[in-house]
């Protein structure tokens, strides 16, 4: 070890337990925010129940009363600290403030890999994206430290084959040969955190970062330099994590979701960042990981347990990053790194189908929260984050089913002097407070509305409310946005709710793409929300049968259920997000001062090319080009393989078409060279009116009109 490597080495070890000093101080002034305001209103909640808590019922109310405030109280404090922080002009301790810009700059680069995982994702959509982050990186100079590499997981035979094609012209437009790569995994082991780790055998040991793009991340050139620079000037820390803004969003829900983030994640970002330090949360993608420790301290072997609890770890990165911190390194997220993108799904249906997965893997958390060797407890508590995200969900519905019971038992039932868990020689005497159970109500709503108006008061004190569309806008717009998380937190939960029983249960789960374009019918929104409807108007009519006041007081959960089909179908339409965007509501700043890494994805996304009307498996068959390319890179099985599996399955395909093989099956002869050629060979061999013969017709007929149109315009 050299004497710059010593006190480098030593300089790190100083700040490491400067931060942790600061870090402690300030989870320890959270926790007596949070925990002192959760006992003053189990207080007031203890004093609102008719017996005080001397009932089970009531009892079991005060518990998840307690959780559940506890969870809404962690967030609001959290953004009133980013709040605090911004108006000091932020957190001096965070790694960007470290470093003065000037010392960053001439920070020299070192070799880093952008790698992108994906699995059946709309092909040129996923590529243009990072396309343009390649050209970013072009123009900004830096590009020759960089190399790309495309890491497929799909199954379909038309989609990696046009992963394949895509990926190669890419290659020829860019001058990316030796610099953009694409590998395909034959088995589909342990999700993504398997693509990966394929990836860190074959080719970690080139590179001292890799930046983690998803299928929907956008990163600019600057960004990703900053990292590097940032790591370079850290040596322990391990994982740098960027906080995404949602973009594109078109549809209305997509909107909301898009505008909530950018607003609300300034104070959310920086009070979670504030508070995590060095021991943040990893969220998988747009972060620079160093790969040595990675790779020697990141493993993430299958969990041993039952059910849910056993097998492959469904979401790594929160472990991931505990098991960095539990290996010295630091974790940190960095709000002050700018342009780092992803998109939102664009429907209420399709984000429930992805919570549905990611509800699954946070629940395996559970085994590492609690059997988890060594880890450190912020990383415990980031884990135990992720589990409530889901686990809230049922506590809420388990709380209104017992404030039901309670109710039916003091309208129905005679008073219980000496009710059941009440031990004493002296009766225990209801009393009713409904003013306190009223201010105890407004109290609980304060800490999820008080955060969004903060967020106005931020953007006006630090005037990027005009990027907003004005202040008047930008506050017409969080009543637009509060109306619609109303309406859909308890379809949510109701949601939410199922998805965790199905998971404690084990159900099977099918992963596909994301959907980006497609609106949700009436049908299928009636199919989906209406046990959720049903539910609500049962639980209505017998409120109202027992006391036209409870009834009243369920109407805030109960309406939105009612009114589950019409939200998702209204929040789903293009034409209202895009009439709200013209009115100048719901709003972004990167949709008013343009990005060049978004307009650069947005121009490759809209040229998408010349439609031949033939699927990818088709086109690797038929066009010569395209059929030595898919040759190129498959492989030569063995012959005796060849013969007893690929021969029967070329020539059914030969003579009848790719329908009449299923998926695998077509797999497998695309992944052979020699079958690649058979198979192009009887496909130009086929007679005229055959499905090959008809397919080249095809294929002919649009050469021509292209032609035709190219004389025309020229």
């Amino acid at each position: 070890m050299t004497d710059i490597d010593v006190a480098a080495d030593t300089l790190a070890r100083r700040r490491s337990g400067s931060w942790r000093r600061v870090a402690t101080f300030r989870r320890l002034l959270l926790t007596v925010f949070v925990v002192g305001q959760t006992l003053v209103a189990c207080y007031f909640l203890l004093w609102v129940l008719p017996y005080h808590g001397g009932t089970l019922v009531e009892l079991g109310l005060l518990a998840l009363f307690a959780l559940l405030y506890l969870w809404i109280a962690v967030g609001f404090w959290t953004a009133l600290f980013g709040f605090v922080l911004r108006l000091v002009g932020g957190d001096r301790h965070s790694p960007l403030k470290r470093h003065a810009g000037a010392a960053l700059e001439v920070t020299p680069l070192a070799r880093t890999a952008i790698i992108m995982p994906v699995y059946h994702e709309p092909v040129h959509w996923t590529l243009s994206g990072l396309k343009a982050v390649y050209q970013d990186l072009e123009r900004s100079g830096h590009l020759d430290q960089f190399e790309f590499y495309i890491l497929s997981d799909s199954r379909d035979p038309n989609i990696w084959l046009e992963e394949q094609v895509v990926w190669y012209r890419l290659c020829l437009e860019l001058g990316a040969e030796g610099r953009l790569f694409y590998r395909r995994r034959k088995v589909n082991l342990n999700f993504k955190s398997g693509n990966v780790a394929d990836f860190l055998r074959r080719w970690g040991r080139r590179y001292r970062y890799m930046v983690v793009l998803d299928a929907d991340s956008l990163l600019s050139a600057d960004t990703i330099v900053r990292m590097v620079q940032l790591m370079e000037r850290e040596p322990k820390v391990g994982i740098l994590q960027t906080a995404p803004s949602i973009i594109n969003g078109e549809s209305l829900f997509a909107r909301v979701q898009q505008f909530s983030n950018r607003l609300y994640s300034t104070l959310f970002a920086t009070g979670l960042a504030a508070i995590q330090m060095g021991d943040a949360a990893f969220w998988g993608h747009n972060a620079i990981i160093r790969i040595k420790p990675f790779m020697d301290h990141c493993g993430l072997r299958k969990l041993r347990g039952f059910g849910l609890f056993r097998g492959p770890i469904m979401s790594h990165d929160f472990v991931e990053a505990a098991y960095m911190g539990r290996a010295g390194y630091e974790v940190w997220l960095e709000p002050g790194l700018g342009n780092s993108f992803e998109e939102s799904p664009p429907t209420l249906s399709d984000e429930l189908s992805r919570d549905n997965r990611w509800s699954r893997g946070n629940l395996q958390h559970l085994s590492i929260l609690l059997f988890g060797r060594r880890l450190r407890l912020a990383h415990r508590m980031a884990l135990l984050n992720g589990v409530m995200a889901y686990l809230a969900s049922p506590l809420w519905l388990g709380f209104l089913i017992l404030t039901t019971v309670a109710a039916v038992q003091m309208t129905d039932a005679r008073i219980d002097y000496f009710p059941e868990g009440h031990q004493g020689l002296f009766p225990l005497w209801p009393e009713w407070r409904p003013e306190w159970a009223l201010g105890l109500a407004l109290s609980t709503l304060s800490l999820l509305f008080i955060p969004k108006f903060l967020a106005i008061l931020d953007a006006v004190i630090h005037r990027t409310a005009r990027q907003f569309g004005g202040v008047l806008r930008l506050f017409v717009s969080v009543l637009v946005e509060i109306v619609a998380s109303v309406l859909l937190a308890p379809i949510r939960m109701m949601a939410h709710s199922r998805y965790v029983l199905g998971a404690l249960l084990n159900l099977s789960l099918t992963w596909a793409g994301q959907n980006r374009t497609q609106e949700t019918s009436w049908r299928d929104a009636f199919l989906t929300q209406l046990p959720g409807m049903v539910i609500a108007v049962g639980w209505s009519a017998f409120a109202w049968s027992l006391d036209p006041l409870f009834f009243l007081w369920s109407l805030p959960v109960a309406l939105p259920l009612v009114l589950a089909a019409p939200t998702s179908v209204w929040l789903s339409k293009v034409g209202a997000g895009q009439t709200l965007r013209k009115w100048g509501m719901l709003v972004i700043p990167e949709e008013r001062v343009p990005v060049q890494v978004l307009e650069s994805a947005r121009a490759a996304r809209l040229d998408s090319g010349h439609d031949s009307g033939l699927t990818a498996v088709e086109e690797a068959v038929i066009r010569p080009s395209l059929n030595r390319l898919h040759q190129a890179l498959a492989r030569n099985l063995r012959l005796a393989k060849r013969e007893e599996l690929l021969e029967p399955l070329v020539e059914r395909c030969g003579s009848e078409g790719p329908g009449s093989l299923s998926r695998n099956e077509l797999s497998q002869i695309f992944r052979d060279q020699q079958a690649l050629v058979e198979l192009h060979q009887l496909a130009w061999q086929a007679p005229l009116d055959s499905f090959w013969g008809r397919r080249i017709s095809m294929l002919s007929r649009k050469g021509r009109k292209r032609s035709a149109s190219w004389t025309d315009a020229n």
